[in-house]
Order: structure tokens, then C-alpha cells, then sequence
């Protein structure tokens, strides 16, 4: 009787892992994987103290308990032939969901044998390497024993261990630049969160994430802030603030913010969503397939039923799995989602292809027109070279459609291929690490994932040579653009959505500093004259802004200048000193030359004195992340 007790608890907990309530309701969910494999454990039972709440671990290890009250809570889990454990003190806030992962050792008293009827779709981790994934390999003893046996193979060669085949960008951290020679810094926006759940993933796993993974701008764009809502005839907000630098303070930091209008979920126009999803056998994996779909069935519970859903799908060819469907037929759009399957070879650019003319042969001139791709980034068949892909996808931007990329999985991500098509298919990328990040990327900030409410928003800064001597932009390295491009309506930049916020830094080299920086020759053929009213006028800068409204090609102009009143650290915004926290967080993670006196001790400091409202709890979840990355570094 108890084991089909836990066997239908099991089932309910992945139903309610899949539909998570929306709203003020809380949940508390997690994973729990053996210490020394990283093997999911099936059917651990878990029970919040002092209540009757109890539920089990599904054959992912992933456990779910929804409809939590706020309170302080200790969770118990226990599975025959583990060391019990209990986590206490565990803080849940209402409208927040909390994470918590349980690691289990064995006893030692009784030996654990791995099924494979429950085995086959889990992960089982090499010991020798660190923390790679390899695909399902069958013991012929206990878990306890290092003899491996025979191999299944359920997918490439390159997902093997020793094959971790990542790949990122390389990224030069911005150096300084003289305000003589260079007084302008022009570059796109970027609106992508993708590096920070990477991050935040690597780090989960015990190590140190590659340094060409760590975009700061991706990091400071993760978090909420609380900009001002726009309130004239331009779609975003503009604030502006400046103080010492926390980590040189002979230098100032400028924080500029960008805060886009929040349009409400019941307002939003109708959408025309493509999901385009890789099948391929690199997908098979729990991180991966599995948690793409649940992640997919959680957007299909939150749309309007005026939006309509199509799939498409590619591994060795691509096909339609689901024409164009209503929303609001949910249950037709899950059944064709469960059905879903790994194995084959990944012909991504055929996916492309079909999903973008699938799109628009169902286009709405009034409404969201998006392909949401969904993969590993592992594109080895038809086209596969970034170069192809990227013209591809800058090809159908034209058409008005838009793209939004999410990153599965671990071990041969390439995150190099789905940043550069999202940026290029006027389109945002997120990575998804777990069901609760995909409850943010596409429930709670739907509005920002899918509907863009300005175009090609470019940033230009104008910086005035009798206030500033030198200055750097941090992060947006590889956002950054000629400044004639500015002004020209054909380059492309950045998107940004219903409710995104932007934010920008700027370290500055005052007038006054001895500092000597990075210049050149003097020129031959002519002089640099500057305006002598420069140093009458009270202002350190000057912001520009140009954006087009998402069906137009005609940019519209913003200007904003900044006024040299440095405030002193104890006034500034939690929003300033945040920032700078997380700034600190990345020029660490990078082992920045521009560090100066950072450090994750000193991050966490400036975090704890600036968490604010937080309320999604993003912010303490940072300090979290900061409290693991010091100790790996012990």
C-alpha cells in the first residue's frame, strides 16, 4: 500500500511541478541527486515539519510543494538506504518561489541498485571530471562500486565526459579611453539574462564559471530595479544617478537605468508564437528535453486565448508537429508537447526555416509575431556555421518577426551561437537552468519575453573634457557600436520589451585626476578645439538615446544631460549600490585588471545594504550565490 502511495504522490508532484500557481501563491522546489554521482533520486520522500504537507521526488529528483504560506519551515528528506536529512530555517515569501536542493549520501548500511526502467532518462556523472555530464551507463553493481558495464548510448559522442564542448565569445574587458580623443561612447542595449542562470548554474555545480561566460551586463540585467514608470509619449524612462566607486573611489560611478512600460498580461496584443524546438539527441538529458517541456507548458497555461501556438521541431529533418492553435486549446497543445522525443542528429537552420515561414504565413499585422527557439545551441547539420546562421536570421528579421532563444542543458552549450542569433533576430536570449527560472522567464516577465515595445535602441554618451578625463563602459562589450552608427537607421541594435529595465555603468576618471591613460600621438594635420563653455556649464555628460517603434524604420531622438552632483554613498539609491555589487560580482568572477579593490566579500556587503522591496527575492538569492562562490574559492 505504501509504495503505490509514494507512486501516486510521485505523479501528483510532477503534475504540480508543471502547473505552478500564479500570483500571491509561493511554492518550495527543488532536486535531490546522490552526493557522489549527481544521480537523481527517485521517490525520496519529503515533509515540511509540524504540518501534514509531504510529497515525493519524481524520477528527475525534481520535488514541488505549491500553496505555501509565508513562514519559516524545515524540510525533511529521506529515501531507504540514505542518510536522512533536514534543512532549516527556510524562508518563504509570499508570490515568491523558494529553491532548495537536497544532496543525500548513502548509509552505508543498505546498498542502492539503479534500475533502469527508472535510470534510463537521468544523467549520471563521471566522477573523475568535474561535475561534465555523460549519458546513462549501466552498473553491474551498486552505485557503490566503480566497475562500469556495458554503454547506452542515447545521443553524440561529443556528450561523453572529457568531450564538454561549451563554447563563449571571447570578451576583452572595455579598457579606459581618453575623453580628449574619444569623447563619445555609443553602443546597442541588451536585454539578455542568459549569462547570469548559466552562471549561476556553474557555480551550483562547485566550480568556477570560464571567464568569457561571465557578461556583466547580462548579470546586472537580471535583477528588477526600481526605475521610475514612463509617463510621456516615449515607451521607457530614463534615470540617471552618480557617486563615488565602490571599488576606486578616486574614480565616480555612473549608473544609468532604462525602465520600459509595463503593459498588463490582459492587455497585451494577440500573439503568434512559433515554438521551434530541437529534438536532437544532444537534447536527452534531464536539464535539457524534459525541463523543456515542462518549462513550455508553463507558457502555454499563461496565454490569452486569442494567442495561438505552433511547433516546430528538428533533429535529422525538421517537421511541424502542431499547426497554428488556439491557446485557450491548451490540453491539444500539452498532449503535443508530451509526445516529443530526443534522438537524431541537429539540422537547426532546416528548423529556421519552416518555423519563420510558418510564422508568417499566420502572420497578425496588429499583433506579436515571435519564433521561440528552444535548444542546446548544438547546430551540426545543413547550416552550421555561425556565419550562415546569423545571415539567416538577420534575413528574416525583415519580415517582422521576432526571435527569442532559450539555452538548455550542460556540457555542450553554445552559448556563442544563441547570443549572437538572438541579438541578430531583434530578440532577447535567456537560459534556463530550472522550472522556477522558467517560471520567470516566461510567465511572471511574459510581457518583456514576448512583446517588444521599441526597436533598435541605441545609447549614446557624450562625455564633457572639463568634468571627465577618461571613463569605461562596463560590460556590453560586445554590444558596442561605431559612433556614425548612431545616427543611421540601418543598424541594428538592441530590442526591448513590456516592462524590461536596462542598466548601465560607467566608471570616470575625473578632470582633476594625475591618472595617466591609455592615449596617442598628437595629430599632424589638425588640432582638437574644445567649446570653452564646456567648463561654464554644470553638466558631466550628456545621454542620447534612439529608438523606432516596433512597425516603424524612422528612429525618434531622446536627450538627457547629467549634472556634475555627485551625492555621497550613504544617499544613494539601493538600485546604485546593487549594481555595483553585482558589477564587483562579475569583474571578480572575470579576475578583471579593472577590479581595483573588488572582492565577493566586499559584493556581498554592498548587496546586503541594498536589497530593497526584492520582491521576487532575486536579490537575497544573489547573496546566496555569493555565500557558494566564496566557498569554492576556500
Amino acid at each position: 500500500m505504501k509504495k503505490y502511495l509514494l507512486q501516486t504522490i510521485s505523479v501528483i508532484s510532477l503534475f504540480l511541478l508543471i502547473t505552478i500557481c500564479y500570483g500571491a501563491s509561493s511554492s518550495i522546489g527543488g532536486r535531490i541527486s546522490d552526493a557522489k554521482t549527481g544521480l537523481p533520486i527517485v521517490n525520496a520522500k519529503l515533509s515540511i515539519q509540524y504540518s501534514t504537507m509531504t510529497t515525493s521526488s519524481d524520477k528527475n529528483g525534481i520535488f514541488s510543494f505549491d500553496n505555501v504560506k509565508a513562514g519559516t519551515y524545515n524540510i525533511t528528506c529521506s529515501k531507504a538506504g540514505y542518510i536522512s536529512r533536514t534543512k532549516m530555517k527556510i524562508n518563504v515569501v509570499t508570490g515568491k518561489d523558494t529553491l532548495v536542493n537536497f544532496s543525500m549520501r548513502l548509509s552505508g548500511k543498505k546498498k542502492v541498485k539503479v534500475e533502469l526502467k527508472e535510470a534510463e532518462s537521468l544523467q549520471v556523472y563521471d566522477k573523475s571530471m568535474p561535475r561534465r555530464p555523460m549519458k546513462m551507463r549501466m552498473y553491474k553493481k551498486s552505485m557503490n562500486s566503480s566497475r562500469i558495464g556495458s554503454r547506452r548510448s542515447f545521443g553524440p559522442r561529443e556528450n561523453h565526459p572529457g568531450h564538454n564542448t561549451e563554447q563563449y565569445n571571447l570578451i576583452k574587458d572595455n579598457e579606459f579611453l581618453s575623453t580628449q580623443k574619444n569623447p563619445l561612447s555609443t553602443f546597442s542595449i541588451d536585454v539578455d539574462t542568459a549569462s547570469y542562470s548559466n552562471v549561476r548554474r556553474i557555480i551550483g555545480e562547485g566550480k568556477l564559471p570560464p571567464v568569457d561566460a561571465v557578461r556583466i551586463e547580462e548579470l546586472l540585467n537580471y535583477f528588477n530595479y526600481d526605475y521610475p514608470n514612463p509617463k510621456g509619449e516615449h515607451p521607457f524612462s530614463v534615470y540617471t544617478e552618480i557617486s563615488k566607486c565602490p571599488w576606486n573611489t578616486d574614480h565616480k560611478l555612473v549608473h544609468i537605468g532604462i525602465q520600459g512600460k509595463k503593459i498588463e498580461t490582459s492587455n497585451l496584443p494577440p500573439s503568434n508564437l512559433v515554438f521551434l524546438l530541437d529534438v536532437s539527441g544532444s537534447m536527452n538529458s534531464a536539464d535539457k528535453l524534459p525541463l523543456l517541456k515542462s518549462s513550455f507548458k508553463l507558457l502555454v497555461k499563461s496565454m490569452q486565448p486569442s494567442d495561438t501556438v505552433a511547433i516546430v521541431v528538428y533533429a535529422g529533418s525538421s517537421g511541424t508537429v502542431l499547426k497554428p492553435t488556439p491557446a485557450s486549446d491548451s490540453a491539444t497543445i500539452i498532449a503535443a508537447l508530451d509526445k516529443l522525443r530526443a534522438g537524431g542528429s541537429t539540422a537547426g537552420g532546416a528548423g529556421i526555416e519552416l518555423a519563420y515561414k510558418l510564422c508568417k504565413e499566420n502572420f497578425l499585422k496588429a499583433g506579436n509575431n515571435r519564433v521561440i527557439l528552444a535548444t542546446d545551441g548544438d547546430f551540426n547539420v545543413g547550416i552550421s556555421s555561425q556565419g550562415a546562421l546569423i545571415r539567416l536570421i538577420e534575413k528574416k528579421r525583415e519580415e517582422g518577426i521576432f526571435l527569442t532563444v532559450l539555452g538548455f542543458g550542460r556540457g555542450n552549450i553554445k552559448d556563442s551561437t544563441m547570443e549572437q542569433i538572438a541579438n541578430k533576430g531583434n530578440g532577447n536570449y535567456a537560459y534556463i537552468d530550472s522550472v522556477l527560472e522558467a517560471k520567470k522567464v516566461l510567465v511572471k516577465e511574459m510581457g518583456g519575453t514576448l512583446v517588444t515595445i521599441a526597436k533598435d535602441v541605441k545609447i549614446q554618451v557624450e562625455f564633457n573634457p572639463s568634468k571627465v578625463k577618461g571613463y569605461r563602459l562596463i560590460g556590453y562589450v560586445n554590444r558596442k557600436l561605431a559612433n556614425e552608427d548612431f545616427n543611421n537607421d540601418k543598424k541594428d541594435a538592441g530590442e526591448l520589451g513590456s516592462g524590461h529595465s536596462v542598466t548601465v555603468l560607467y566608471e570616470l576618471v575625473p578632470a582633476s585626476s594625475a591618472e595617466k591613460l591609455p592615449d596617442v600621438d598628437e595629430l599632424k594635420y589638425q588640432k582638437l578645439i574644445h567649446d570653452p563653455d564646456a567648463k561654464t556649464v554644470d553638466e558631466l555628460l550628456t545621454v542620447k538615446f534612439r529608438y523606432k517603434k516596433p512597425t516603424e524604420d524612422k528612429s525618434i531622438l531622446i536627450t538627457q544631460p547629467l549634472l556634475d552632483k555627485t551625492v555621497g554613498v550613504d544617499k544613494v539609491s539601493d538600485d546604485f549600490m546593487f549594481s555595483a555589487a553585482v558589477a564587483e560580482f562579475g569583474m571578480v568572477l572575470r579576475n578583471s585588471k579593472f577590479k581595483g579593490s573588488s572582492s565577493f566579500k566586499s559584493a556581498k556587503e554592498l548587496a546586503q545594504g541594498s536589497l530593497g522591496k526584492d520582491k521576487e527575492g532575486y536579490r537575497k538569492d544573489f547573496i546566496e550565490l555569493l555565500d557558494k562562490v566564496m566557498s569554492i574559492k576556500k
